[in-house]
């Protein structure tokens, strides 16, 4: 039986899931033989569930992590045994009670930034706050703020964020001023925070991104001192791999026509 009080009680409490399942939750009490108990039980868990859902939901978009690229689009056996065993243990999560930090390392187009992003979609179901971006936005989002005296305070939300991911950090040629406000972001978090990195560009070759000596130092000292590195060597790129097989697809398709037209049709 629907009651407009008791609606009216839900909506104020915030409790839109009861609300909508309030009824349908009483006639399987009924037929169950449920006491008000159980049947409230039900009703909170459904709540608790949807509100969990929803908070995901907002997570995600918050997040800014690419739509298609999760867990379960990754192809794993492209990877070698180690950095598959690597991936499936960072996707539970544990690095992050450690601030420790993931580098992926890997040639163009081998799957870094799927991987970090798979990892990030499987953090944010758990509950975890994730924020991606590619490394040159993020650097000009922090010079912006820099420049109109609120770095402070844009520092202050990534804080927010158990573990963002920085995209490409090997492409981005950094002047001085973009290379001092990403050794600070890095500091800001260093023991505090996770960061996940993908770069082309191994450790000693870092020197081609801070350009300074003494601050190319600093900043590897802070990302490699809890750190987790996913190293791809020997894969091969996506791209590439589609190449070969479209040109393996063109020298199929005329003898595939030739056996046709030689007999008759297909049966």
């Amino acid at each position: 039986m629907r009651s407009e009080t008791l609606e009216i009680r839900l909506k104020a409490f915030r409790l839109p899931s009861f609300l909508s399942n309030y009824i349908e939750a009483a006639q399987k009490a009924d037929k169950a033989g449920w006491t008000h108990v159980p049947y409230l039980e039900a009703l909170a868990e459904i709540e608790a569930q949807d509100r969990q859902n929803r908070k995901v939901g907002r997570m995600l978009k918050d997040s800014k992590l690419p739509v298609g690229k999760t867990l379960a689009t990754l192809k794993l056996d492209r990877f070698p045994a180690t950095a598959r065993n690597q991936i499936k243990a960072l996707a539970g999560g544990q690095f992050l009670a450690g601030s420790s930090n993931v580098c992926v390392f890997g040639n163009p187009g081998t799957g870094k930034t799927h991987i970090v992003s798979a990892i990030g979609h499987e953090l944010v179901r758990q509950g975890h706050s994730v924020f991606f971006t590619p490394v040159g936005e993020l650097v000009e989002r922090l010079l912006a703020a820099k420049r109109d005296l609120r770095l402070t305070k844009e520092l202050r939300r990534l804080d927010n964020f158990e573990c963002i991911a920085l995209d490409d950090i090997g492409y981005v040629q950094q002047g001085r001023d973009e290379m001092e406000v990403l050794f600070t972001l890095l500091a800001e978090r260093y023991e505090r925070k996770s960061v996940m990195i993908t770069s082309n560009l191994v450790f000693s070759k870092w020197n081609q991104i801070f350009k300074d000596p003494m601050t190319t130092a600093a900043a590897i000292d802070r990302v490699v001192h809890y750190s987790v590195i996913v190293e791809l060597a020997g894969v091969r790129s996506y791209r590439e791999e589609a190449a070969e097989q479209s040109k393996r697809d063109k020298v199929e398709e005329p003898g595939e026509t030739k056996r046709q037209g030689k007999g008759g049709g297909s049966k």
